[in-house]
């Protein structure tokens, strides 16, 4: 999250580290969002929303600006980062079973019985 009413050379140079140890220690497929908080609070406005969405684009990142004190696309964040969770799985660009993928949904335990139990079914002949 990027604070925009900080001078935004502190905020871009933490974040730029932050991203750096994010895309070496997580799966290749991550989704990552950049989130410029304080929106309600133009005038003191320190980061532009155009250095915000260049930096954010520069560094394969989505963009939203926000503010927790109004509300404003709060769940929008939230949304744009499962579709495109979502998106990644249904190209097949993540694996959500795989180890490491960063994804854990359901009961694991209930999805290996369901594996187990049609790969058994799939032995059984009705000769």
């Amino acid at each position: 999250m990027l604070d925009f009413v900080r001078p935004s050379h502190l905020g871009l140079l933490a974040l730029t580290h932050w991203l750096r140890d994010a895309r070496t220690l997580a799966s290749p497929s991550i989704v990552i969002i950049l989130v410029g908080n304080k929106k309600d609070l133009d005038a003191e406005r320190e980061v532009t929303f155009l250095k915000a969405s260049r930096f954010a684009q520069e560094n394969d990142m989505l963009f939203l600006e926000t503010s927790a004190m109004t509300g404003e696309n709060i769940e929008e964040t939230f949304f744009k980062c499962a579709w495109s969770i979502l998106a990644k799985i249904e190209s097949v660009d993540l694996d959500p079973e795989r180890m490491g993928s960063g994804i854990q949904y359901g009961d694991a335990a209930l999805r290996r019985f369901q594996r187990q139990q049609a790969k058994t079914e799939k032995k059984v002949c009705d000769c």
